[in-house]
């Protein structure tokens, strides 16, 4: 890989980079470095690079003429257009996912500004990336390039010893590093902890996550907050399975965007509808959630009233349905369900069903919703003497639905046959089947109860 620093100070930074590891990786050819004095390409006799600005101001600016000159004696040799890096406080955060995706370039050039900065005409003629250190002000690029180099250095291939370390140090996962330990084995007093003694490697390997998530939560609480979003969601939302089912089933059909996971409370968004769904501890936690949420035209499946209440009063909504929800417990289909689901011939419906479909269940979604679900094959239908006696589906969120039975075939178990025809599917695709009923529905309540769904004792909330 080759770096290529447009700098007054070449041998600042040269001096800088090839000592240690990077040193080692140059002289394997691992990487490159070139260091360009943009003073070289100045045309004035004084090798002056910079001026007054215009306007006024304390301090001088460099010159657009001797940066792009310098810029073009590297890029003018280059087959295809090469990344640009000014070193800017105005720029980008630099981080290691950013440092692991400029690893993948073949070549870099970094532009790094001194005194007051660089004239804006020559950045915005060549500069395809700026990027910042850190909020504070150094004398110049030099050193943010020189530490952005060994970052990124470190993430090609054979520069390090140990393969593995550029992806177990800190930041890996958006963790710490673990704490590390050598001879001797008692120091002052303090010895090594006993499980890194023990040579058993599974248990070491959990000791040093354990550690690293320990320390990530205590020292960088902001950090923890990325880390394993969904894994932490899962064991959150664990406490209550029956509770948290649509959200659980969301994540483990990589549904789930999940938008954030606290102590107090977890905040997903459904990729394929935009619905969010969320659940909090207390109120605070809650409108602390709902404070990431863009609420434009957005509906909500809320696990606390108290989250319906903080919604009506901060977005204006008041479109509320009520809902208990129903978990099938099992993985497998019990014989009794079997049996409701062989009552009547089953067959999947397309969208050559959408207009019988649509006029007959008009309860929540328009007829080009009730297209999709059929499009995606996701939609039974049940036939008596070849004629559709009623249907069911699985909504876009992945909670079944959308049952009904049309009227002068009720009564004959239709319902029970189609609910238990989609359990079976669900458990075929290795999913968790279960369904939300309105919480005045005492028909489909019981109908629940029939097949074995186990119902939460609390209440969800639909709210648009």
């Amino acid at each position: 890989m080759r770096f290529h620093i447009l700098t007054l100070f070449p041998e600042m930074v040269l001096n800088g980079l090839q000592t240690s590891i990077l040193g080692r990786a140059c002289g394997k050819g691992l990487i490159e470095l070139n260091a360009v004095n943009i003073r070289d390409f100045t045309q004035d006799r004084h090798n002056k690079v910079d001026d007054y600005p215009y306007g006024g101001g304390a301090g001088m600016l460099m010159q657009a003429q001797p940066v792009y000159d310098a810029w073009k004696s590297v890029a003018g040799k280059q087959k295809k257009p090469v990344r640009v890096l000014y070193m800017s406080p105005q720029g980008r955060p630099f981080s290691q996912e950013l440092a692991k995706q400029l690893a993948q370039e073949e070549e870099l050039i970094f532009l790094c500004g001194h005194y007051e900065g660089i004239d804006e005409r020559v950045i915005d003629r060549i500069v395809t990336d700026q990027v910042s250190l850190g909020d504070y002000v150094l004398t110049g690029g030099e050193l943010p390039a020189m530490v952005m180099i060994d970052a990124i250095s470190r993430m090609v291939p054979g520069v390090l010893k140990n393969e593995d370390s550029g992806v177990t140090e800190s930041f890996h996962e958006n963790l710490l590093e673990y704490p590390q330990y050598t001879r001797p084995e008692v120091w002052e007093g303090q010895a090594v902890p006993q499980v890194l003694l023990s040579g058993d490697h599974a248990r070491v390997e959990k000791w040093r996550r354990q550690q690293a998530q320990e320390r990530t939560a205590r020292l960088r609480p902001d950090l923890y907050e990325r880390y394993d979003l969904p894994g932490r969601a899962l064991l959150y939302l664990q406490r209550d399975k029956l509770l948290h089912m649509d959200m659980l089933e969301d994540i483990r059909r990589g549904q789930a965007q999940v938008l954030c996971v606290r102590q107090d409370g977890v905040l997903l968004r459904d990729r394929i509808s935009g619905v969010y769904m969320i659940t909090a501890k207390n109120r605070d936690a809650g409108e602390r959630l709902l404070s990431l949420t863009e609420p434009e035209g957005a509906a909500y499946t809320c696990h606390q009233y108290f989250l319906v209440e903080s919604i009506r009063a901060r977005f204006g909504k008041d479109n509320v349905g009520e809902c208990f929800q129903a978990v099938y417990p099992r993985k497998t289909p019990s014989e009794a369900l079997l049996s409701q689901a062989g009552r009547v011939q089953i067959g999947r419906l397309d969208e050559s069903y959408t207009d019988v479909v649509s006029r007959h269940y008009r309860l929540l979604h328009d007829r080009t919703y009730l297209q999709r679900r059929l499009a995606c094959g996701v939609m039974l239908g049940a036939f008596l003497d070849g004629e559709l006696a009623g249907f069911a589906g699985v909504h876009e969120e992945g909670g079944m639905g959308m049952l009904e039975v049309f009227e002068k075939f009720r009564g004959q178990g239709i319902g029970s046959a189609l609910e238990a025809a989609l359990i079976g599917e669900e458990l075929e695709r290795r999913h968790t089947p279960y369904c939300q009923i309105f919480s005045d529905n005492e028909i489909s309540l019981a109908l629940q109860k029939k097949l074995g769904l186990r119902i939460a004792d609390r209440k969800i909330y639909w709210i648009s």
